[in-house]
């Protein structure tokens, strides 16, 4: 897809009461080791195996050597990358570092959501969607970074009993910067646009460094953040739904 807008920027649109209060309360949450798409997708599999498992004959599962003792409901309450193999976690820290943790709370919605809407109309996209994933609050720390990636799967979600994600895409994806710049060096997010003449150009989105910046691009689009030098990068992002492009 050809586009003449790779991404929308709002400098900072969210103001520094909102950005603290967020990473005050985003630090009060559970905190996980961040996945790729992958491993979740992979995790969520399984996940619907061991539901689909009759309870009676329901038997404990094998997570790995240093786990294998523990009981399922232990393993239940485990942050998801402590089910994956010591292979598996190793492969990810190649790939991704970082923490997060997921929010759904209504203010955060009401107040990122019509930049999402304004981009879309802004930049020409006009994508057609309707839902938003939980927000994922994310903390770069020393040396902590995001290889090469992009937020789109291969397939539309298979979720029946969930009306608001099954059969839907990943269509725009929006990350607000929450610390401000003084605070941190490193993690600079950088776009590469591969359909392009030289598909290995890499543009450095300057326009997210103001705190409370927000920027919004299409999920197919590639990106990364580099490794984190010095000082805690916080950001905020969120992937927005809808029905395959036709």
């Amino acid at each position: 897809m050809n586009l003449t807008n790779y991404y929308w920027y709002f400098k900072s649109a969210l103001s520094p009461r909102f950005c603290d209060e967020l990473i005050e309360y985003g630090n009060a949450q559970r905190e996980q080791i961040a996945l790729t798409g992958g491993q979740t997708k992979k995790l969520a599999e399984l996940e619907a195996k061991e539901k689909a498992r009759p309870k009676k004959s329901k038997k404990k599962r094998k997570v790995s050597e240093a786990t294998a003792h523990l009981s399922d409901d232990y393993l239940d309450s485990l942050d998801p990358a402590e089910k994956l193999e010591q292979e598996e976690l190793n492969d990810l820290r190649k790939k991704r570092d970082s923490n997060i943790a997921w929010l759904n709370d209504r203010w955060i919605y009401k107040e990122v959501q019509p930049y999402i809407h304004q981009a879309n109309n802004n930049a020409g996209w006009n994508f057609n969607w309707d839902f938003s994933e939980s927000c994922q609050f994310t903390k770069y720390k020393l040396n902590q970074f995001y290889d090469w990636h992009c937020d789109s799967w291969e397939q539309p979600y298979n979720n029946p009993d969930n009306q608001n994600t099954h059969g839907k895409i990943r269509k725009l994806s929006v990350t607000c910067s929450l610390s401000d710049p003084k605070d941190y060096k490193g993690g600079e997010l950088e776009f590469q646009f591969r359909n392009q003449d030289d598909p290995t150009t890499t543009r450095e989105c300057l326009e997210i460094l103001p705190r409370g910046s927000i920027v919004v691009f299409p999920s197919f689009v590639w990106h990364r953040v580099k490794p984190v030098t010095e000082g805690t990068r916080y950001s905020l992002v969120i992937w927005n739904l809808g029905y395959p492009f036709r």
